[in-house]
């Protein structure tokens, strides 16, 4: 018995005594040691996982930015940047050199299956097929679709307007873009302006949103992993395999209508030749362009709403340019509402405020390490820009908490202002293929809000940008009055 007790004792000796040198090691000898941050965080990843899972993890790289500076130290092998600098270096294209590499613990399984993350030749293939589905020509003929769509989104506020109920204009921002996308992607939509809830594809993804923020902390932690996924593999299964049959039997719908529809599809079946697209590899990238261009974009048509409501005077002057700019609603189109100007920066400031990826997207420094903004980064550590903590430096913009669209525009610019840094669909080779599509469905969207309704914000939504994010944001309801102007 003695013997047992001391062998237990000795090994749990020799485990503690090696935790310490490992996070002594981490903190005073490590490559990293040389940048600043919370000891915590320099010492072990159990800091990051935290962070990661609190849903606050954009508020702790904000407030470690605003005391150490542009680059902070936020796990033993972990770099979070906010410069313009680092954004290129870290993103951009890198002529003659490795691209780095999207760091597998933070996207899972996912990472080898579509166009987010694959290797280079797959993304390549993949990317030269999808880009035909958001050319200017798509773009143009998909126009009639969302404008159906986007009626059908006034036509349902509308009963709220005439009633004098507040609305959650998450929810119906949520319906109409989820819509949209789904006829898209999937040559059908998911019915919910039609019936005003949730499709239950939708749903799961909503769902799963917490959990997978809990499976990709204890990922940095694989013998925690394991426990984890024992302990929920089968629910999370279930999940997902509900969806994804979900997901095969639309797409199989699609596919039997053939290329003629004008949607994503189409685009692909016209040029899926020998180097073309698997239907696994389309269903796996339906699902992943509907929950890219739909929620995200979601995301920020809330924000810029309360944005703008908690800013009158840059409400007023956007309503102002709108409706002097069309007399009717059947004016508002693509080609018309990109000359107005304040919409555009009332976007991209929103973008600033509010941008939907907060957190930072990890990339691995490739091997024979990088420098990134005049500093060596050795290989294999995981770097990123913390989006949320960048917009709101002072290093890179003057008052960086005020909402000024202005900044934005040409002629009332201020020098200081760091703009590059905002980039709420990155750059370089695995920017958003979607850039084009989200901007004129914002614009469309919002002229037409706009135009339409005269807004108030209901009082309980005041502190509504108080939210957690789990890569995504957690939205609460965003209750505002309408006034159908008309």
């Amino acid at each position: 018995m003695v013997t047992i007790t001391f062998a237990l004792g000795s090994i749990a000796a020799i485990f503690f005594l090696y935790t310490v040198s490992l996070m002594v090691y981490n903190v005073y000898f490590h490559p990293l040691s040389k940048y600043p941050g919370p000891k915590m965080a320099s010492a072990t990843i159990l800091w990051y996982m935290y962070s990661l899972g609190s849903g606050k993890h954009h508020e702790h790289c904000d407030a470690l930015h605003q005391k150490y500076g542009k680059v902070v130290r936020i796990g033993p092998d972990q770099l979070s940047f906010i410069s313009a600098q680092a954004y290129k270096e870290i993103y951009g294209h890198r002529p003659g050199r490795v691209e780095m590499t999207k760091d597998p613990r933070f996207y899972g399984v996912l990472a080898k299956e579509n166009l987010i993350a694959t290797n280079v030749p797959d993304h390549a293939r993949m990317r030269k097929l999808l880009a035909h589905a958001f050319s200017d020509r798509a773009l143009r003929e998909q126009e009639s679709l969302m404008s159906k769509y986007i009626d059908a989104l006034v036509t349902g506020l509308l009963k709220y307007a005439h009633e004098g109920k507040p609305v959650d204009l998450v929810s119906w921002y949520n319906f109409a873009t989820f819509d949209i996308i789904g006829d898209l992607a999937f040559g059908e939509p998911f019915g919910s302006l039609e019936t005003s809830n949730l499709h239950p594809w939708v749903q799961m993804l909503f769902d799963g949103i917490k959990g997978g923020a809990l499976m990709r902390c204890s990922r940095y932690w694989p013998s925690l992993s394991k426990v984890l996924y024992s302990l929920v593999s089968r629910k999370l299964m279930a999940k997902r395999n509900a969806h994804q049959s979900l997901s095969s039997e639309k797409v199989q719908r699609r596919l039997e209508l053939g290329s003629e529809r004008v949607d994503f599809t189409t685009y692909i079946l016209r040029h899926n030749d020998e180097k073309g697209m698997t239907p696994w590899e389309i269903e796996v990238n339906a699902s992943l362009l509907i929950i890219a261009g739909s929620e995200t974009t979601a995301t920020l048509l809330s924000g810029c709403t309360y944005l703008l409501l908690r800013n009158p005077q840059a409400l007023s002057k956007l309503t102002q340019e709108v409706r002097s700019a069309f007399q009717s609603e059947q004016e508002i189109t693509i080609a018309s509402v990109s000359r107005l100007e304040y919409l555009l920066a009332v976007l991209e400031e929103s973008f600033r405020l509010y941008p939907p990826a907060p957190t930072g997207l990890p990339r691995l420094v490739p091997d024979g390490g990088e420098v990134i903004d005049g500093a060596f980064v050795p290989a294999q550590t995981a770097v990123r820009i913390s989006q949320f903590a960048a917009s709101r430096s002072s290093q890179n913009f003057l008052d960086p908490l005020t909402f000024r669209p202005e900044r934005w525009i040409e002629g009332s610019k201020n020098a200081n202002d760091q703009l590059a840094v905002v980039q709420p669909f990155s750059m370089g080779p695995r920017n958003c293929l979607g850039k084009n599509l989200a901007y004129a469905e914002l614009k469309l969207i919002v002229a037409r809000m706009i135009w339409r309704f005269d807004l108030t914000m209901d009082e309980s939504s005041k502190d509504w940008m108080d939210q957690c994010t789990y890569n995504l944001w957690e939205k609460p309801e965003l209750k505002v009055r309408l006034h159908d102007r008309v």
